[in-house]
């Protein structure tokens, strides 16, 4: 599939998808043209891609771990990653659970107390 296909499916743009090519996360094959093709997998991988970026990993970080996903194996070094980014992100959930704690009430106080 071309390359405007993945980005409506994957719900990414053109742009970002060529960024994940130049940073060696996506690599299509290449049309008799020259043009990009990406098989339906790809479609998944940015999904993959997006999630990592959203939890906070660095484009370098998941380029280290992309193999974990790709093999389900890991090396020393990629499985001290992982538990360092786990402990990262549930850090990050802890800390917002207790922010959420608050808010929860103060929208109760102010239920409470109409203007």
């Amino acid at each position: 599939m071309r390359i405007g296909e993945v980005a409506q499916r994957s719900g990414v743009s053109v742009r970002a998808l060529r960024y994940y090519e130049e940073q060696g996360l996506l690599t299509p094959g290449r049309g008799p043209g020259g043009q990009r093709e990406y098989t339906e997998d790809a479609v998944t991988r940015v999904h993959i891609l997006q999630q990592l970026y959203a939890a906070g990993l660095s484009s370098r970080r998941i380029a280290e771990l992309l193999p974990c996903i790709e093999t389900d194996t890991t090396t020393e070094h990629q499985r001290a990653m992982l538990a360092a980014e786990h402990a990262r992100i549930k850090r990050q959930i802890d800390h917002l659970t207790t922010v959420l704690g608050r808010l929860e009430k103060i929208v109760e106080a102010a239920a409470d107390r109409p203007a």
